[in-house]
């Protein structure tokens, strides 16, 4: 495996990814995620009473709430303590999923892992999800490391993170990705939990799913774009330089790439299909569904709404975006998941 950075530079890097993200306009400037040109049909005679809508879902082993993750965000330095004890805290209460930030910096050394672990010793009864980039899984021989990464944090699946086009825009990014695939695939039969791929906000296509589910991956992660721009984060980490601002709005727009990895769902191809990447509703998450995703997850809204408010503040964010998904399914006649995603999608043209 290539010569690591040391882990004060993964550490300090981590930091102000965070801070970025909660300080600055990183969002997309040009291309949304799709889902605000779409619209349901509506139902006036939705036969049901909303008190009997379902909007549990069984996801890795366990039941949640409704179908949210909180998607992998941070660890690895010290403020991350606090943010992921209060995630995990609001996720055990909600009975939602989490997922952590990349725990590379967890491999470098031992100073932060309670930034991850504290994860599951609060979160005792819902999901967590571990993180790894792809650039490290494709240097690695075996399994080995990855376990130690999944026993820290006691996880329930492990995500591997897609980000070529942020690793190319870091000045001390990883650009080899030869090797990716087959360490995928090494670590789908090395490990005892399932595999998550994601990207983290320029999308997944249908071709890259396909092969994906090839080798094994039963769970995708489509993070697509139209929400947090990494190349925007990566140019204002260089000063908004020229070369990275120019690939700003790269990316697979968040609608689009569920509804084409959604088609791929047969009786051969049997996932689990999340979406997410500009997620900022209750009424976007209804939309994924609708397209095809069986679990939504949502990143900065998470973090910027737990950071001005706290806990509270995080609690009522999630709370009403159930509530949204819970009214949407009742005036679509939609019963439970299952029938929402057999709801009918459209754009209206009003005169």
């Amino acid at each position: 495996m290539p010569k690591k950075a040391p882990a004060s530079a993964t550490t300090s890097r981590k930091k102000q990814h965070v801070d970025i993200a909660l300080k600055s306009n990183v969002g997309f400037r040009g291309k949304t995620t799709g889902l605000d040109e779409l619209e349901f049909v509506h139902n006036a005679l939705p036969e049901l009473n909303i008190e009997d809508i379902d909007t549990t879902t069984r996801f890795l082993g366990k039941t949640l709430s409704f179908p949210f993750m909180v998607s992998c965000m941070t660890g690895g330095y010290k403020d991350a303590l606090g943010i992921n004890r209060s995630l995990a805290e609001v996720c055990e209460k909600l009975r939602i999923a989490m997922g952590v930030g990349s725990q590379r910096q967890a491999l470098e050394d031992r100073q932060y892992h309670k930034t991850f672990s504290v994860v599951r010793e609060v979160a005792k009864t819902v999901p967590v999800i571990g993180n790894i980039g792809a650039a490290e899984v494709a240097q690695m021989k075996n399994a080995d490391e990855v376990r130690r990464l999944v026993d820290l944090i006691r996880a329930d699946a492990f995500t591997v993170h897609l980000n070529p086009l942020q690793e190319l825009l870091q000045p001390e990014g990883n650009t080899n990705f030869r090797g990716v695939l087959p360490g995928i695939a090494m670590l789908v039969k090395g490990l005892q939990v399932p595999v998550i791929v994601k990207e983290i906000g320029a999308g997944i296509s249908a071709g890259v799913a396909r092969r994906l589910l090839e080798i094994g991956v039963r769970h995708i992660d489509v993070a697509g774009a139209g929400g947090t721009s990494w190349a925007g984060v990566e140019a204002l980490r260089a000063k908004d330089d020229d070369f990275t601002a120019q690939f700003w709005d790269w990316g697979i727009p968040t609608a689009i790439a569920v509804r084409d990895i959604a088609k791929l769902k047969s009786v051969t191809h049997r996932f689990t299909l999340i979406a997410s990447g500009g997620i900022r509703s209750g009424f976007d998450a209804t939309k994924c569904i609708a397209l095809g995703a069986d679990i939504v997850g949502s990143a900065r809204p998470m973090l910027t709404a737990l950071h001005h408010g706290g806990e509270k503040a995080l609690t009522m964010l999630l709370q009403s975006w159930s509530r949204e998904l819970r009214a949407v399914m009742f005036l679509t006649g939609s019963s439970s998941l299952g029938d929402l995603q057999r709801v009918q999608l459209v754009r209206y043209r009003t005169p």
